[in-house]
């Protein structure tokens, strides 16, 4: 069975970094996009980042800009997500998601992680 497991959540200070990784397993996802998503209590999910099956484009929310780095390895069949100076409102569940095309509506994503915390304090 298919499955993505999220991992590398936590608490950092505000202008703090973390990494956060999805283990794809059961299947290979190296033709699949993989893209990031998150979700804030009393929030809608909203897109983070996503990058094509070779890992030759990539996309970021601009609220992610310039901080986020979304990276694959599919030799390992996992996706990453570099955040840097991580600011408060980043607080949220990550999601990372496996889909045809890069886009950011969840609809379009066929497999789901579990997601991880990640809190931010100021």
């Amino acid at each position: 069975q298919a499955q993505l497991v999220e991992s590398g959540g936590g608490l950092v200070q505000a202008g703090g970094s973390l990494r956060l990784s999805c283990a794809a397993s059961g299947r290979t996802f190296s033709t699949y996009v993989m893209s990031w998503f998150r979700q804030a209590p009393g929030n809608e999910r909203e897109f983070v980042a996503a990058i094509s099956w070779s890992g030759v484009s990539t996309y970021s929310a601009d609220s992610v800009k310039g901080r986020f780095t979304i990276s694959r390895d599919n030799a390992k069949n996992t996706v990453y997500l570099q955040m840097n100076s991580l600011k408060p409102e980043d607080t949220a569940v990550y999601y990372c998601a496996a889909g045809a095309v890069p886009t950011g509506w969840g609809k379009d994503y066929e497999y789901w992680g579990q997601g991880t915390q990640v809190t931010v304090s100021s």
